[in-house]
């Protein structure tokens, strides 16, 4: 069933795949929904009645797609580029003042980090980091957390599952001290949705940021925001257009929309909504979203078995990955992450470099065999 599941993913033929974590190959099906939905845009189009009531009905079957993977009403959802643009969204769209702090880990991807410099430079906030990188193995996160809450926290920013390592934060525990210090809580989750099973309404966070590129395997260029109903009132559109606003019978803007749409902004790729709709619908075919993610987690701990046996690897995790990302370091001080990145590449095996801490990260799909993984132990053990 497997090795069939497989065959809807045309990039996997020619080489082993371990970078769904940077973009997942897009099913066959999800690039034809493309190619068919551009088609018939022009063919009815590419601009008019007909291809915009077209249009308005992919946009709202995606929204629905999307709440439904995140057990969230459509109401919630803002459909995005990625996961930066929604996270600009969040963090931009706060009330600074002078004085206010945001707090962010040292895990963040530096997009984020780029983001709270400037909301820094721009209002005269507090940014401060949070040492999550030290409780991979032992330590308590929401602890570490805890420590730093102030009362003028006004935002923390964090990944569900942290890029560089896999580490999975417990968001229930965060979310409910972060409420209790009446915080607002971003979470940046590029590798969390279409990985993990996620119910949003009973999480307790303000604001999730996704992407459908990475472990949805859809195309580039669509991702999405969930905002907390509660959290919406108060975060005012910073990117503003059209389809943000509701106008007057002389199209005069005299109002947000009551829900996410407020801050989507103008024309979009559309034929991209039906190859994400697409994808999502090609993932379900083959399992739930719990069994998928047995299935991920089943593999990264073989994965991670294999590494832990090398003498020359030291998995940055010291005990079974909770994800299916699988990070290590190279022992042997005379090769480096680069030099093996490349090496594997070169023999058609993709994995790829993180910068902290310098490492080799590895991600497993649902559908990674595990004889893919026998081939990337065994190649690693050769080079190294």
């Amino acid at each position: 069933m497997l090795h069939h599941h497989r065959e809807k993913f045309p990039a996997l033929t020619n080489k082993t795949y371990f970078n769904y974590g940077g973009q997942g190959p897009m099913p066959l099906a999800a690039m034809e929904a493309i190619n068919q939905a551009q088609a018939y845009i022009q063919q009815i189009g590419p601009f008019g009645t007909a291809v915009n009531n077209w249009i308005r009905e992919q946009v709202q079957d995606l929204r629905v797609a999307i709440a439904a993977l995140l057990n969230v009403s459509k109401e919630t959802i803002t459909i995005t580029e990625d996961v930066t643009v929604g996270c600009n969204i969040a963090m931009w769209g706060i009330d600074w003042k002078s004085g206010d702090r945001l707090l962010l880990s040292d895990c963040e991807h530096p997009g984020i980090m780029a983001i709270a410099l400037e909301i820094a430079r721009r209002f005269g906030v507090e940014v401060t980091t949070i040492p999550l990188m030290a409780t991979l193995n032992e330590g308590d996160p929401t602890e570490i957390i805890a420590q730093y809450l102030r009362p003028n926290t006004r935002l923390v920013v964090l990944s569900h599952i942290l890029w560089n390592t896999g580490q999975v934060l417990p968001l229930d525990k965060i979310a409910t001290i972060c409420i209790q210090n009446q915080t607002k809580l971003l979470i940046d989750a590029a590798q969390s949705v279409g990985l993990l099973p996620l119910n949003l309404t009973t999480l307790g966070v303000d604001f999730y940021a996704f992407t459908g590129h990475k472990w949805l395997c859809g195309p580039g260029g669509v991702g999405g925001l969930y905002v907390k109903p509660e959290a919406r009132e108060s975060l005012k559109p910073t990117f503003i257009g059209w389809r943000g606003v509701i106008s007057d019978s002389t199209g005069k803007p005299v109002d947000w929309y009551p829900d996410g749409k407020r801050y989507e902004v103008a024309t979009s790729n559309y034929p991209l909504y039906c190859g994400l709709k697409t994808a999502i619908s090609t993932h379900e075919e083959w399992g739930t979203a719990e069994e998928r993610f047995q299935q991920i987690c089943h593999t990264s701990q073989y994965l991670w078995q294999r590494l832990s046996e090398l003498s020359s690897i030291r998995c940055l995790k010291t005990s079974p990955p909770e994800s299916g990302l699988v990070s290590f370091e190279i022992t042997n001080q005379e090769k480096t992450s680069s030099q093996l990145v490349a090496h594997l590449e070169s023999l058609g095996l993709l994995t790829r470099t993180i910068a902290y801490p310098d490492c080799v990260r590895t991600c497993v799909h649902y559908f990674t065999l595990q004889s893919e993984i026998d081939h990337l132990v065994e190649t690693i053990e050769r080079f190294c």
